[in-house]
């Protein structure tokens, strides 16, 4: 028989995810995810939305709400759309993924991934999504500051005001 398992759905979009649209937005994740535990008989008990905060770290107001529900044995299973948006730091994610939740007898799910730590044989690969999303992190914003570096060299504005009296172009 298999375990009861007490699931919260794991939400998160950075600032930065905003500008690939809808695909990844909160909305959508809310919708693949209960869609995912009506599908899988999981029961909902709590959604954490971390809206406007990076993966790069984990101090997330949600994130360290559903932390403390975890250490409290509230929760025994999370599910996110996929491993960026549960985070983007390697070493943080190798930690929680093969430590913390292992510990703790917390199911992992990250649905587009197909990662499920109930069939460890199919997370082979997991690690290497881990540093990949992290070097996709790392990579975007060092383009977005060449970006405003060259724009400041160019003497052309670098904020998102425009200065009263003068024409957005």
């Amino acid at each position: 028989m298999k375990q009861p398992y007490n699931t919260a759905i794991y939400l998160r979009l950075s600032r930065d995810d905003e500008n690939y649209g809808d695909s990844v937005s909160i909305e959508t994740q809310r919708m693949i995810l209960r869609q995912y535990c009506l599908d899988h008989g999981l029961r909902i008990i709590d959604e954490y939305v971390d809206d406007g905060w990076s993966g790069t770290n984990f101090d997330r107001p949600n994130f360290q709400r559903m932390m403390s529900d975890v250490e409290s044995d509230r929760i025994n299973c999370i599910i996110t759309k996929d491993l960026s948006r549960f985070g983007r730091e390697h070493v943080m994610m190798d930690y929680y993924l093969e430590f913390v939740f292992p510990e703790k007898g917390v199911r992992f799910i990250a649905v587009n991934n197909n990662i499920d730590s109930d069939n460890p044989t199919e997370n082979e690969f997991t690690p290497f999504l881990n540093i990949m999303n992290e070097w996709y992190a790392k990579d975007t914003s060092k383009k977005i500051r060449a970006v405003f570096r060259n724009r400041m060299e160019s003497g052309l504005r670098c904020s998102g005001a425009i200065p009263y009296g003068y024409c957005r172009r």
